[in-house]
Formats: structure tokens, sequence, C-alpha cells
């Protein structure tokens, strides 16, 4: 349970004390609401089992609704659990009186109040099974001072299952062999796999059709590692000319939105044909023209799609292994800057120091613009379930949160947090939370002073900029150090490297703050705007 104190909740929180030190559930309490939320939301995105947040009534409330937004974008099973003011002087002006499910119920699956103690089991367990159904997703609950503070009898709800969710139905056969069809009459297909394939619980079965089709793989979010790095039909680094050149796309697990160019591939004169897969019908993209379409469970998906797409078919040869040189390619180009001895400090020189001492079973988590869109060029998970980011949402703030979650998920691996210095002001002060709870996080902090995801658009629009700066140089790492754990300041490209390894030697929250170039820009080709 993650949780910030509020008068609305306590009875919950007695709940978990009462159940005695060797209570099944952990009470971890954070500096802020949308800290809860997002640690829940990492919980969910790593375990593959729902996350809960406990938030107070009011400002408890309305502080977590990014993090809450974030989960939604995400399809990430969260429940929120919240106080509310009392039914008996509603509309009196109780402290913190807000009617909070019309505000959460656009970005959840279900949003309501329970007024009654007796059918409060039967809410949670509900909330609990909805969010963990597909498309899965968070749900909120809010609880009336009376029934939660209340005694009633009742019956209580089965347990639900250990593990992943049970799946939803099958895809439609016939549109599975439509899919096949077009699959053995294409000459350039391309798998893009996305972060429900992982949620799902559907990457062995993904990693299996696209071995056994031969089918060159782009992985986004949460399916990067469904293919290791190094696997010769893993293509994410040559995306752009596979994307550019193919004929077929079929696209599971993710949507078609900025990311993914909005659904638009292959040549302008010749655009590829579009297959969008999704674990439910209300995923399914309805503004771009699809060659077929399946609905369902994805691990079925991909089953039977590998069985009925088996046999001859009419693909280049050369397809596979030209992306294949296309992306040894681009890792060999990769070299000098990830040994880059610029000075100020290029920002790719610190994951050629990171990848040097990262183990195979890392999470590492994202949380910045530029600086962390270096990281998902260079770092490429060795398995499934080891890279967090914000997702499409955006939304900055969401690294301590995700660390917090990581570290509890996974205590006995590395866990490392990118954080831009932008993204370090959202949710710093959460380190006291890393070092209160005894949850040791490799922090690194590429600190370019300004928000360079704003500074060089805004330039090339404008010649200028406005509201980009941040303090040059500024101590993140004497933050961390004040909270209680370690941290220190480096300004040097040969600096890097010793400073990582002391910061994994620690054994407690460290902050590693990189003075890097503001002017080393990441070369992306759209803002998603």
């Amino acid at each position: 349970m993650f949780t910030l104190s509020g008068g609305h909740v306590f009875p919950l929180y007695d709940a978990v004390v009462k159940d005695g030190a060797d209570a099944a559930m952990r009470l971890v309490d954070v500096r802020h609401e949308q800290t809860a939320v997002f640690a829940a939301e990492a919980t969910a995105r790593l375990t593959r089992t729902p996350g809960l947040a406990v938030v107070t009534a009011g400002p408890g409330v309305t502080n977590s609704v990014s993090a809450v937004t974030t989960a939604w974008f995400n399809g990430a099973p969260v429940v929120v659990l919240a106080g509310r003011a009392p039914d008996s002087r509603w509309g009196s002006g109780s402290l913190q009186e807000m009617d909070h499910p019309p505000l959460l119920a656009p970005v959840t699956k279900r949003a309501w109040t329970e007024h009654d103690t007796a059918a409060l089991a039967g809410s949670v367990d509900e909330a609990f099974r909805l969010a963990a159904s597909p498309h899965r997703g968070p749900v909120f609950l809010d609880i009336s001072l009376e029934a939660i503070y209340g005694q009633a009898e009742a019956d209580l709800p089965a347990a639900g299952p250990d593990g992943p969710a049970r799946a939803g139905p099958a895809p439609d056969a016939g549109e599975v062999d439509h899919i096949a069809q077009l699959l053995r009459t294409a000459r350039h297909p391309v798998f893009v796999l996305g972060s429900d394939v992982w949620l799902g619980g559907a990457d062995g079965a993904a990693r299996q059709a696209a071995q056994e089709l031969r089918l060159p793989v782009i992985a986004n979010g949460q399916a990067r590692g469904v293919l290791p790095r190094g696997h010769e039909l893993l293509v994410t680094r040559a995306r752009s000319v596979a994307l550019r050149q193919a004929d077929l796309v079929i696209v599971a697990g993710t949507p078609l939105d900025f990311r993914l160019g909005y659904g638009s591939f292959g040549p302008k004169d010749a655009p590829a044909r579009v297959v969008h897969v999704a674990d439910a019908p209300g995923g399914i993209a309805t503004h771009v023209p699809l060659a077929a379409s399946a609905a369902g469970d994805l691990s079925a998906f991909f089953t039977a799609l590998a069985a009925a797409g088996t046999g001859a078919g009419q693909a280049d040869p050369e397809w596979v292994p030209g992306l294949a040189e296309a992306t040894r390619a681009a890792l060999a180009a990769d070299g000098p800057l990830l040994a880059s001895e610029a000075d100020p400090v290029h920002p790719a020189r610190i994951y050629g120091e990171l990848l040097k001492v990262l183990d195979d079973d890392a999470v590492v988590i994202g949380d910045g613009g530029d600086f962390v869109s270096f990281a998902g060029k260079y770092i490429e998970p060795l398995r499934p379930g080891g890279w967090l980011d914000p997702g499409p949402f955006g939304c900055l703030g969401t690294g301590l949160g995700y660390a917090i979650a990581a570290r509890i998920a996974h205590p006995a691996v590395q866990v490392v947090l990118l954080l831009g210095d932008g993204a370090a002001g959202f949710s710093l002060m959460d380190a006291d939370t890393l070092v209160r709870h005894g949850l040791p996080v490799v922090m690194i902090c590429g600190n370019n002073a300004g928000w360079g995801l704003e500074r060089h658009p805004m330039r090339a629009l404008y010649g200028y900029d406005v509201a980009a700066d941040l303090q040059p140089g500024c101590r993140y790492d004497e933050v961390v150090r004040a909270l209680g754990g370690a941290g220190e300041l480096v300004t040097t490209a040969a600096d890097i490297g010793p400073a990582l390894r002391r910061a994994f030697a620690s054994g407690v929250p460290y902050l590693v703050n990189v003075v890097t170039d503001p002017e080393a820009v990441y070369p992306r080709s759209t803002t998603g705007v």
C-alpha cells in the first residue's frame, strides 16, 4: 500500500498494522500523493499484478490525477482508494469535501463511491478485478467517512488468483487467418510489439511467433527485451529504415500514436498495409485505414498467427539480413559518442559508462526529456520487464515513485533511475522516502541546466528561447545528501565511471549529478505534437 497520511483513510492503515508483523501488505508512505500512485503503477507494470495506492480526500485525490492519467495511458492495473467527506454533512462544507468520481471518470475504467460499510469488501474486490481485466487500467473508489469508519458484518469475496489476471477471449480465428494471409503475401513485413505484450503475459508467445515466422521486430515501451539485445530479429535500432521500407506492419499491444507516426508506414508512393492487434476491441485504432485487425488475448493471437502463418511466403530473402546489417551499423556508429571526451560532458558518455557496470537483470527507469531519450537509444534490455518510462502521456515526475516500487518488487537487482534536471524538480523530495524505507537506488541526473526538450524546438521556431533555463550546476546531489542519502557532482567525462561504481557499491540512495553540455541535443524527428 503506497500512501500519504490522511485522516479520512486512517482505518486502512489500522487494518494493515493490526495484521501484525507478518502481514502480506507492506505500508510505504511517501512525500506526495502522485508518488504513491506512480509507485502503484510501477508495481503493476513490473509485477503484472494490480498496484494499490491510498490517498486522503480533496487535495489527496487531486494531487494524484496526473499519476492516475499516466496509468490510464499505460494500461496499468492500479486501484486507487480514497477517503471522502461524511455523507451526513454533505453539502455543509466539511473538510476537503469534494465529489471525486466525476474528476477521475475520464481517466479510469470506473470511478465510484461506496457509502455502505457492509458492501465495502465487495466494492474493493470489484475494483481489483476490473483493473486487472483487459484492457487493463486504473480504477478509482472513494469511501465515505461513515463507511470507512463504520462496522458491519459481511461475506468476504473469494480471493482472486495469484499472478497475472485471467486472459480475455481469444481473437476471432477468421481475423487471424486474414492476417496470416497478408503475411504470406508480404515482401517486407515488420512486427511492432508494445507494452501490452508484456503486461498481458504474452512476451513468450510473441518471441516464439517472431522466431517461427522470421519476422523482424521493433520493440516499443515495455516490450523492450521480449527479444533480447543482440537477437538477429531485433531491429529497433533500424526502425526508421524498417518502417520506411515495409509493405506490411503488424502492430500488437500498443496504440498507433505519435510514437509510431500515427500508423503511417512504408514508402510515400506505396504505403504499407497496417494490421492493428489489441487485447480488447476498444484498443483498435480508428483514425487510420487498417488492412486487418484483431482483438483479444495476445498470447492466443501470437500462437494462432504462428500456426496459421507458417509455410511458403513471398518475403524478400534479403529483408531480414539487410535490417540486421542496418542495426549493426547503427550500433557501431554509437561508439564515438559513448566514448566522447567532450568538455562539457556529452550525455551519451554517461550511457557509455553505465553500460559497463549495468547488470543483465537491472531495472532501468527513465524520467526526463532529452537525457532519457538518449537512454532509450543506447540501453537495450536483455529481458522484458526491466525498462520503465512515463509512456505516451509524457508526465514528468514519475521517477522516484517508479524507483521505490522497483526496489521493493526486485530487492536483489540493480535499480537505476535516470533523471533529467527538469524531472528532478518534480519528485526529488521523495529521496527521503527511499532513505526512510531503506531502499537503495542509483540515481543519475543529466544536468544540462534547462528544459532541453523545449529549449531547442523553441529556438527553431522563434530564434530564441524563454522559460527554458534552470540553475547551472544545481547541486541535486546535495539535496539527496541532505535527505540522508549520498551523492556527488561530476563535471568531467573521466570521472563518470568511478562515480557510478561508488554509487552501486554504496548500498544507499545515491545521486550522481553529471553536468552535461546544454547544446548537446537529442536528434529527434518529432516532438509528438
